[in-house]
């Protein structure tokens, strides 16, 4: 018997969290091109708790749906930040509830002691910030599976 490789937990739900930047990292690769609609986030500040309702693109099945000719997928998950003290957001109308967010990437910028703030980066020069008291991120997978609309991954050109 080998160790498990990257293609055995295709199928299974994704949930991880993140506790230091390094494993945000992963999370945030797999929540790049998710998309959102501002009617689907919560703040709950009495809770310390932001929370995003996202489809995702399942970039951990990228390589097994080209390599099998069948359509790419994406998921319904969720995005929940917790001990978030402050939250603001850059680029977006929060009272607009029809608008649609695509994330671009979720980074960490480290405070004095373990705080610092979370920013959610969106398409369209968005942003997300939430001043939070340590980090700690959960993405869970809350829905099967299901065929994206776009033929395509998405891509990004660099600069």
């Amino acid at each position: 018997m080998g160790d498990a490789s990257f293609q055995d937990g295709s199928e299974n739900p994704v949930r991880l969290m993140a506790q230091e930047d390094a494993d945000l990292q992963v999370i945030s690769t797999l929540v790049q091109d998710a998309v959102g609609q501002n009617s689907e986030v919560s703040w709950l500040p009495r809770h310390r708790r932001f929370a995003l309702l996202i489809n995702r693109f399942r970039w951990e099945d990228k390589a097994n749906a080209a390599a099998q000719g069948r359509p790419f997928e994406r998921v319904q998950s969720t995005l929940v930040i917790s001990n978030v003290l402050k939250a603001g957001a850059d680029g977006i109308n929060s009272r607009d509830k029809d608008s649609i967010f695509s994330v671009l990437s979720i980074g960490f910028e480290p405070a004095k002691d373990a705080a610092g703030e979370v920013v959610i980066t969106l398409a369209g020069d968005g942003a997300i910030r939430l001043k939070v008291e340590c980090l700690e991120v959960c993405l869970t997978d809350m829905s099967q599976p299901y065929k994206a609309r776009a033929k395509s991954a998405p891509s990004h050109k660099l600069d």
